[in-house]
């Protein structure tokens, strides 16, 4: 899904899941994400930050780009067309890839690992963070039937807990989703008032997953063809278009496996789950407790299904949905449904603003001030570099965040009276985060390919999208785009596990269980839809719910709505949920600034889309 990563996904999704270059971030202003993106967003800078995207996963979270799921429970289930390649219900319980020897290898893993644990030093230049931050490696088998055979390197980064030792509660792990995402950054959060009294508690540890940044780093195709702009993003593509998008897609596959090897097949959810169960060993704790954002909620929920007995306390901040027949196709439709939702959104919220904006005192009026754009691009390119999937993939921030509300609408009317440089500044990539976006993509596309199931006949896609755009034309092609080579994935496709079935992966006696978990949820979150959310809830036992009402910002902890960090901050401190569920009022609806401003450093920001012509 394009969400994540930047976030998500299915971005995957960070679900479109996955934009992996996606963060899903708390709306403080500053992402959960990895330094490149800091340096992404400057006063008017836009690149990508991962990921899920595509999100789907975002779950996705990831193209570059990665996002996530769909509308509402009842009218995603309906709204969306089905295919016939989802896993029969009877194969949903299998035990996951790998089995009894895969389970052997993590333990092993895991044993050495505490053994070794991680030397903490000084963080490398590459990582641009700052002292008191110290920075390791952990060593993870590439493949966990052969624990023995080939490791790989992660990179992990550690800030103190800054309250008294007595108070001390260890360490809390931190992804921001994609597949594809960095949580590198995550200690520097630590210092900020938002953080504060989880910060007093707990060590703040971020790390980069395999394949991303210093971390094994996948690669498909060069940055700079990865970053190539102008190029074209129609909502309704002519017949020619779709033969380019097809061939862009088996192009980019024989990238990844020129450029990537046999390694390739390892890099998955399932091993993504199994190497935080050894970074738990290595950092020394004897139970796990994480916070996962978008594509990060759905592979949190693969390890408390693995390995219940290891789960300390778990926050699951924007949910991607779980479900085996989901994963990942299915959600990255229901996202693009929900983009178009969010979307709107937008436009109601620019109309109620007409005498600042002057793009139409009517929702439809926005839409078509916005399309007036567009086809105005597509004649001409704004500065040489802003066509029209630059202008989608600028505009799409505004359904991860509103604090890309007012910027986007800010740019639009200046280039609609003549000033270009705005949207320039808004849309155009950023050359300096072509191979962060690149790698975060490659990751994103390698996780969700292999994890499950994709239909492999373009007749299927073609048909699927072709219906599901004439409602949802926002988000609709530009999702196909981005997770289109996995209709042609050379490798064995796995099977999604069935989170939260015990009986998939164990015997019932002896079984531990896992403890309450606390999952955050916005009504109108596009990237992972509010139903996966449900979903999540469902599936596990005890689990509690916190929805903000009628908001659809994509990564709540830490952002301007008190009542969702304290949930959130009295789960982690004492273990307390709230109950089965609980609701917090919506946040305050943004107004338009006196000025311009700079763009936030927060929410999913997409790259340009592998593969759009």
């Amino acid at each position: 899904m394009r969400a994540a990563a930047l976030y998500g996904v299915l971005g995957p999704l960070s679900l479109s899941l996955a934009m992996s270059a996606l963060l899903a971030t708390p709306a403080t202003g500053r992402p959960l994400a990895a330094s490149a993106a800091r340096a992404a967003t400057t006063a008017a800078t836009t690149g990508s930050a991962p990921a899920p995207a595509g999100a789907a996963g975002g779950p996705l979270a990831a193209p570059a780009a990665l996002a996530t799921r769909s509308a509402t429970a009842a009218t995603a289930a309906t709204a969306v067309p089905a295919w016939s390649g989802s896993p029969a219900p009877a194969a949903l319980g299998a035990t996951p890839p790998g089995g009894a020897a895969a389970a052997r290898g993590v333990a092993l893993a895991a044993r050495r690992a505490a053994e070794r644990g991680i030397t903490f030093r000084r963080c490398p230049r590459a990582e641009a963070l700052a002292a008191p931050i110290t920075c390791g490696k952990v060593s993870v088998p590439l493949d966990y039937t052969r624990p023995r055979g080939r490791h790989i390197t992660l990179t992990v980064s550690r800030v103190r807990a800054t309250g008294p030792t007595a108070r001390h509660q260890g360490a809390l792990i931190y992804n921001p989703g994609g597949p594809g995402a960095s949580g590198m950054a995550f200690p520097e959060h630590a210092a900020e008032d938002a953080f504060r009294r989880v910060a007093a508690a707990y060590d703040f540890v971020g790390y980069a997953p395999r394949g991303v940044g210093r971390s094994a780093p996948l690669s498909c195709q060069r940055p700079s063809a990865y970053a190539k702009a102008p190029t074209s993003s129609p909502p309704h593509p002519t017949a020619a278009f779709k033969r380019r998008l097809v061939a862009r897609a088996r192009a980019y596959v024989r990238g990844c496996q020129r450029r990537s090897g046999s390694a390739l097949a390892h890099y998955t959810t399932l091993n993504n789950a199994r190497d935080l169960e050894v970074l738990r060993a290595a950092l020394g704790q004897r139970r796990l407790t994480f916070v996962g954002a978008s594509y990060g909620t759905y592979y949190g929920a693969v390890y408390a299904t693995l390995f219940p007995g290891r789960v300390r306390r778990m926050v699951f901040d924007s949910v991607v949905d779980p479900s085996p027949w989901k994963i990942w196709y299915r959600d990255n439709l229901d996202q693009s449904v929900a983009f178009e939702r969010r979307w709107r959104d937008w436009h109601r919220w620019v109309a109620r603003h007409h005498a600042v904006y002057h793009l139409g005192a009517t929702a439809d009026r926005v839409l078509a001030s916005y399309e007036k754009a567009r086809r105005r691009l597509g004649r001409k390119p704004a500065g040489g570099v802003v066509g029209t999937a630059q202008l989608k993939n600028a505009f799409l921030r505004t359904g991860y965040n509103d604090a890309y509300w007012d910027p986007a609408a800010r740019a639009l009317a200046a280039y609609l009276r003549g000033d270009s440089e705005p949207l320039v500044a808004l849309a155009a990539p950023d050359p300096a985060q072509a191979a962060a976006e690149e790698n975060g993509n490659a990751v994103y596309t390698a996780v969700e390919c292999n994890d499950a199931p994709w239909p492999r006949a373009w007749a299927t896609w073609d048909r699927d999208n072709t219906a599901l755009a004439r409602r949802a034309p926002f988000e609709t092609w530009d999702n196909v785009a981005m997770n289109l080579p996995c209709a042609f994935w050379p490798l064995k496709q796995g099977r999604p596990l069935d989170v939260g079935d015990m009986e998939a992966v164990g015997p019932r006696k002896g079984r531990a269980v896992a403890p309450p978990v606390l999952l955050l949820s916005a009504e109108r979150d596009a990237a992972t839809p509010y139903a996966g959310a449900k979903e999540l809830w469902r599936r596990l036992p005890g689990s509690s719910l916190v929805t903000e009402r009628k908001a659809g910002t994509h990564g709540l902890w830490g952002g301007p709505n008190d009542c969702v960090n304290r949930h959130v901050d009295t789960y982690l401190l004492t273990g307390r949920t709230p109950g089965r569920s609980a609701f917090c009022a919506p946040r305050k609806e943004p107004e338009p600034l006196p000025e311009p401003a700079p763009l936030p450093e927060s929410g999913k920001q997409p790259a340009a889309l592998p593969g759009t012509p």
